[in-house]
């Protein structure tokens, strides 16, 4: 990952590889970078240069040492949206129309992107990703469907290769981790649900690996199209649930006549 250093530019040269390893989505939040001897000896420079880049890097806010040791990448993922106006869409539940309509067209674009940018690496990932989906699927293994679902998404922001739309891709995926717009384990229990979802993800990564741009941004605005459906039936059936309890059956009273 890390790479030796041309000596002449020295401690801007390891702030330079290291800023574009965080900006193209190569570090993740939260990843730990190696210790300052390993960093040192794989970018070929002294320790004193290294410490000097990672101070700069820190005063960016882009990197953190934190107690116990350890020096890692800041939580770069902002939220997309504050906790108001999280809490006011939770508030009011048409708003959630306009986060898959958002989703709908970030996500098609990227779909789009990745089957033309994609490299062999990012298309072997999807392969891999959609191959433990089926395990998952044929175990009946909802939680890990789940995170893999999140983690395809994930893989096809990456393979479109754009730096601004991965970013505001997690961002927004985050939301999708923490259920705020929707549960997606009720989507599971919707019938036909996890079949329909597994072939749509299928679709999507099929057409990325043709270099479809056409067929990935369909299959993708299918997919969302699909899950905003579904969500919609599933609180529809959970409403009339409730209504449907409400309405308890009464004893009939046994009466005589005098």
């Amino acid at each position: 990952m890390f790479q030796p250093v041309d000596h002449q530019k020295t401690a801007d040269a390891v702030v330079e590889q290291i800023e574009n390893l965080i900006l193209k989505g190569v570090l993740h939040s939260g990843d730990r970078l190696p210790s300052e001897r390993d960093l040192a000896e794989q970018m070929k420079v002294s320790r004193p240069v290294l410490r000097d880049a990672l101070k700069t890097l820190e005063e960016r806010r882009l990197i953190e040492a934190r107690r116990g040791g350890g020096t890692y990448v800041c939580d770069l993922i902002g939220p997309i949206f504050s906790d108001a106006i999280i809490e006011l869409i939770a508030r009011h539940p048409d708003a959630i129309n306009d986060y898959f309509e958002f989703r709908r067209g970030i996500e098609g674009q990227a779909a789009a992107q990745a089957a033309m940018r994609a490299a062999p690496t990012d298309l072997k990932r999807l392969q891999d990703i959609v191959k433990q989906m089926h395990d998952a699927h044929e175990a009946e293994d909802l939680s890990v469907e789940a995170l893999l679902d999140v983690e395809f998404h994930h893989a096809v922001g990456e393979a479109a290769h754009n730096v601004v739309m991965l970013h505001t891709l997690r961002s927004c995926y985050r939301l999708l981790e923490n259920g705020v717009f929707y549960n997606r384990g009720r989507l599971y229990h919707h019938p036909s649900a996890r079949d329909e979802l597994l072939q749509q993800h299928v679709a999507i990564a099929d057409a990325i690996c043709e270099g479809d741009a056409v067929g990935a941004k369909r299959a993708s605005e299918e997919h969302i199209d699909y899950v905003r459906g579904t969500r919609a039936e599933a609180e529809q059936l959970d409403q009339r649930e409730q209504l449907a309890g409400l309405r308890r059956i009464k004893p009939i009273k046994n009466s005589t006549r005098s």
